[in-house]
């Protein structure tokens, strides 16, 4: 009997989605060996389980994902009993790997900041691109509650928690200063100039990245607007060589097979290798800032980059 393969992802929007279903189809032809070893048709399945045969067809196809007692009524009327426990934890692997974002926010934002803290925490290296945005480490207060402000609003689950979601995330930022953590940050340019929230919300934000560049647990790379293109690639973070989270706008994957994780860490090298660091980081953080001056709603001595300590 082949074993079950349990591959979820791999580092594109699309890719990633064919991923799941690659997994959800290999858990099916998995169900559909075993009734096939029983010598039983699909419809002869149905009738001995007491379901309509649309519902085999369903697993069997990696349509539907079956539930613990589901798989285990198919096992006991096939006779492979014996492969219940691999079978459920594909069939979990599965459910973990896709989580919608409405399902993973059901009990408010908090929570979930409370399991980056848990990652975080757990990774030795972490390497984060982003598109669009600073990454939530990296983030002042205010940028942060407008950027969870609008999650909260578009998920739209009955639970405000954005207080509470945001004291969470600016404890998980203490993980900067911890000893035996490194941090790894690519971000397109783009993500200098969308405006979260207002002016004044983003030139606190820019600042707050150049007090950020010394840190020398922080690595941060902003590729320019005009690099080359090198792969496309949605925000992701990797935690380590064992662990990646990408997201969609629907839901969050969770990818843990060693080939995937290898092509998240080639092309984070690659969007690496892109981008400009030190004196050149601080330039793009630098005209971003003046751009806010030059809008004229801010006056230039506000945005002015925090200066570096020469001594």
């Amino acid at each position: 009997m082949a074993e079950l393969n349990t591959t979820r992802a791999l580092s594109s929007r699309s890719a990633e989605l064919s991923g799941v279903d690659q997994a959800k189809q290999a858990l099916g032809a998995r169900l559909r060996e075993l009734r096939r070893d029983a010598r039983l048709t699909g419809l002869q399945l149905a009738a001995l389980l007491g379901w309509h045969s649309s519902k085999v067809s369903r697993f069997e196809h990696g349509k539907q994902v079956p539930t613990d007692d589901e798989i285990r009524e198919w096992c006991h009327q096939t006779g492979g009993e014996l492969y219940v426990p691999d079978l459920i934890a594909a069939a979990r692997n599965v459910r973990s790997a896709y989580m919608e974002w409405k399902r993973l926010h059901g009990a408010g934002h908090r929570q979930r900041q409370r399991k980056s803290i848990e990652l975080e925490g757990h990774a030795r290296l972490l390497r984060w691109f982003e598109p669009a945005l600073i990454p939530g480490l990296l983030q002042t207060r205010a940028y942060a509650a407008a950027v969870l402000r609008a999650c909260i609003d578009i998920l739209d689950t009955g639970v405000d928690d954005l207080d509470a979601a945001v004291d969470t995330r600016m404890q998980r930022q203490a993980i900067l200063d911890t000893e035996g953590h490194e941090f790894r940050f690519v971000i397109a340019e783009q993500g200098l100039y969308s405006t979260v929230g207002n002016d004044c919300v983003m030139v606190e934000q820019l600042r707050h990245l150049f007090e950020a560049l010394p840190n020398p647990r922080v690595g941060l790379g902003i590729i320019p607007r005009a690099a080359d293109f090198g792969v496309p690639a949605t925000n992701f973070v990797l935690f380590d060589r064992r662990l990646v989270l990408a997201e969609t706008v629907a839901a969050e994957l969770t990818i843990t097979a060693p080939s995937e994780i290898a092509l998240y860490e080639r092309t984070f090298a690659v969007l690496a290798k892109r981008a400009v660091y030190g004196d050149n980081a601080r330039a793009l953080i630098a005209a971003a800032l003046e751009m806010r001056a030059s809008t004229g709603r801010l006056d230039r001595k506000s945005v002015a980059p925090v200066r570096r300590d020469k001594g």
